[in-house]
């Protein structure tokens, strides 16, 4: 290696570790780094993924409330089919990866609050959603669609966080790739002002996240000419469907709509044979994609002046005919210009209230507890009229009671059969993953002993409400694990019992609920009706399952 080129490499480093440094020393950057690596570390194969990822998200509100309005929108509901009301619902309907992916985006896009930069923040979000969601339409089988999406929406991960973390960097490229010819490109502009390629910015952000090789192989541009054999089968492929996404979303934004049509088609061409590309298959993917990305900025309300370079991505332009000349701007025929949703408020970023859209004037005021009950209940309903897993729909009844409740955390005890006791198996909330394990309840009492707490609640099928556990009389009934490792001062307990005729109840299982402060859990009646009915829903779904 020669003196030059290493004293090149060990400049690059210096400038990437500069860039870090100034991410760290925001707040937000730790908080989107912890949120991302979490998030992305799910997987379809992991069988505790569905309850992982449901609990991470829930965690967030402001989330919570976003992914549902999303997955509600016409391309990922059925038509004629009920709301999802439920994120439990919505990974049983769309999938994990699904609903990872939307989390993702929804993550990105939560951390961009800087007001006098918030259009150009809104630029880059729209243009890295857009890039992975095209990639995705590309996709040949759904595992594929999965991974475009997130390959290709870390692509320009390093874009989207010099756009944030470095704004004055980000309009000195710019002003750089709007010179006129020969303007250097987005690299060249990058390696000019930042000293370090985007890419491998991205890919530093990458190892620090913890993300896996194979997604950062594919957030890395490819090197060398474009094969001219099928790369069917092989990894390649992947990384060269998120450059074509990257390309084409580069040509709508930036390729004047007349021409756009010309555009689209010779990217197809040129891409045909080693991505076994249908004709107009780039061109109907584009026009799905926008479709979808429009969706996503009206359920969001989240939308940009018809100025916007970024408007050219939603369902506002005709793109997918190369001859586009004739209609206005080049938008469809009887198309109205304006950004899709454009009913919606044109949120600037920077707004206090924007990272909870259910909130204030920025969307449908947050739910009461009788409505997120009442709506939990409707889903779980909708389910056990289908084929249904058992552990989802106990995964749905424990989401609704946790976010009904605002509980701190809910607990699922199911009766083991080797032990006849109820064990903890499934949990939401504050450390609720690992407390779980601390739940062990007996149903048999020794002679001439007392049953503690939980004990005589599940025998005697008696829902009850602890107000609070410091109280004498109560603190004696108290499990010794209970005390050790949960030591909660007020909690809820409903207990699972199963009728049959002819036979003893059996106990199947018990719920739990709880929060910090005593005297802080006081559902009223009708509350507590509800929430009977989410047991009941439970031991219908045991019942059914059986």
């Amino acid at each position: 290696m020669s003196a030059s080129v290493s004293a090149i490499e060990t400049d690059a480093r210096l400038t990437l570790d500069y860039l870090l440094r100034r991410m760290r020393s925001k707040q937000d950057f730790p908080a989107l780094s912890a949120s991302i690596s979490r998030v992305q570390a799910l997987s379809e194969s992991d069988s505790d993924s569905l309850h992982t990822l449901c609990d991470e998200i829930l965690q967030d509100v402001a989330l919570t409330q976003k992914l549902l309005r999303v997955v509600n929108t016409a391309h990922y509901r059925r038509a004629g089919t009920d709301p999802i009301r439920t994120v439990s619902r919505a990974v049983s309907l769309i999938g994990v990866a699904g609903v990872r992916n939307l989390a993702l985006s929804l993550v990105l896009l939560d951390h961009m609050h800087d007001q006098v930069h918030a259009l150009q923040l809104k630029e880059a979000f729209l243009h890295t959603v857009m890039a992975g969601t095209l990639a995705s339409e590309l996709g040949s089988t759904p595992a594929e669609a999965e991974e475009a999406f997130v390959g290709t929406l870390f692509r320009r991960l390093g874009w989207l966080l010099v756009a944030f973390y470095l704004p004055e960097d980000a309009e000195q490229m710019r002003e750089l790739m709007r010179a006129p010819p020969p303007a250097p490109s987005e690299a060249q502009a990058a390696q000019q002002v930042l000293g370090v390629r985007l890419d491998e910015l991205a890919d530093a952000i990458g190892a620090q996240w913890s993300l896996p090789e194979a997604l950062r192989a594919c957030m890395r541009a490819p090197e060398g000419a474009l094969p001219v054999h099928s790369l069917t089968g092989t990894p390649e492929r992947l990384h060269w469907l998120a450059s074509l996404a990257e390309a084409a979303t580069d040509a709508m934004l930036h390729t004047p709509p007349p021409e756009l049509g010309d555009a689209l088609v010779r990217l197809q061409r040129s891409h045909a044979r080693a991505l076994d590309l249908a004709p107009q298959a780039l061109q109907d993917a584009a026009g799905r994609a926008r479709k979808r990305l429009s969706e996503l900025t009206a359920a969001l309300n989240l939308s940009v002046p018809a100025s916007s370079p970024a408007e050219r991505l939603l369902d506002t332009y005709y793109v997918d005919a190369p001859d586009a000349v004739g209609t206005a701007a080049g938008a469809a025929p009887g198309a109205t210009l304006g950004t899709a949703g454009s009913a919606g408020l044109d949120i600037d970023l920077a707004e206090p209230g924007f990272t909870d859209l259910g909130a204030g004037e920025l969307g449908p005021p947050a739910l009461s507890p009788i409505d997120i009950l009442t709506s939990g209940i409707q889903d779980i309903t909708n389910t056990l009229v289908e084929a249904f897993s058992l552990q989802s729909v106990l995964h749905m009844v424990l989401e609704t009671l946790y976010r009904g409740l605002d509980a701190r955390r809910v607990v699922f005890c199911l009766r083991d059969a080797r032990t006849g006791e109820l064990q903890g198996r499934m949990g939401l909330g504050e450390g609720a993953e690992l407390l779980k394990a601390a739940f062990h309840v007996p149903l048999s009492v020794p002679s001439g002993t007392q049953p503690d707490l939980f004990t005589a609640v599940s025998l005697k099928n008696a829902d009850t409400l602890i107000a609070d556990a410091r109280l004498p009389a109560v603190a004696r009934l108290l499990p010794r694990w209970f005390t050790t490792h949960i030591d909660a001062q007020t909690f809820l307990l409903l207990p699972l019992v199963l009728k049959r005729p002819g036979q003893p109840d059996r106990v199947i299982g018990l719920i739990y609920a709880d929060r910090a402060a005593a005297g802080s859990l006081h559902p009223d009646e009708r509350t507590l009706s509800l929430l009977r009915t989410l047991r009941n829903q439970a031991i219908m779904a045991f019942k059914q399952s059986a």
